[in-house]
């Protein structure tokens, strides 16, 4: 039986959503997968929608047997917060997770640009507002990045900057959850 993938990312919030998560989820059959997509679950609106969206995608979750994340920087500097969350359920379950970044600057490098930043004496970095700044040259905040460090991956990054529908390191993704899975 095929392995499940989660597909978890900020495309869910595109004009284009759908067409994206069809485009990933016929690249996981591609490669031998079934893609679960947030958007699968048809929600209507009403009362409680968002703890609705909050439990179906839960459910998508634990169908899983892994997950790809997309961590390009959304409305911010930083990944998309659910995405976030959904990647800490993951590792907390002990599920392989792979990731990626369209972004090719890192964490740091957006933080300065974004806030403004300084050495400190300490020989760190802060910005306009004394706030530390990570510089470990991370795709995003230390523990996404070593959530998949823990498990022997890394966030894969663009050479340039990718649109967030751009599916190339996505593909790389599966290309990896190939080999982990024996494939």
């Amino acid at each position: 039986m095929p392995r499940a993938l989660y597909l978890a990312g900020p495309e869910v919030f595109l004009p284009d959503a759908i067409e994206v998560g069809l485009r990933k989820k016929a690249l996981c059959a591609e490669f031998g997968f079934i893609g679960l997509y947030p958007l699968d679950n048809e929600i209507v609106e009403g009362e409680n929608r968002d703890a609705r969206i909050y439990a179906a995608n839960l459910a998508l979750i634990e169908q899983a047997d892994a997950a790809i994340f997309n961590l390009s920087p959304f409305r911010g500097i930083g990944a998309d917060a659910g995405t976030a969350f959904e990647l800490g359920v993951f590792v907390a379950q002990a599920k392989p997770v792979f990731a990626y970044s369209g972004d090719p600057v890192d964490f740091c490098g957006r933080a300065s640009a974004a806030f403004g930043a300084h050495h400190t004496p300490e020989g760190g970095l802060c910005d306009a507002h004394g706030f530390e700044i990570e510089n470990f040259g991370n795709a995003d905040n230390l523990m996404l990045d070593c959530a998949l460090k823990s498990q022997g991956r890394s966030v894969l990054r663009a050479e340039t900057k990718l649109p967030l529908g751009d599916l190339t390191l996505f593909t790389a993704c599966l290309r990896q959850a190939v080999i982990h899975f024996g494939l």
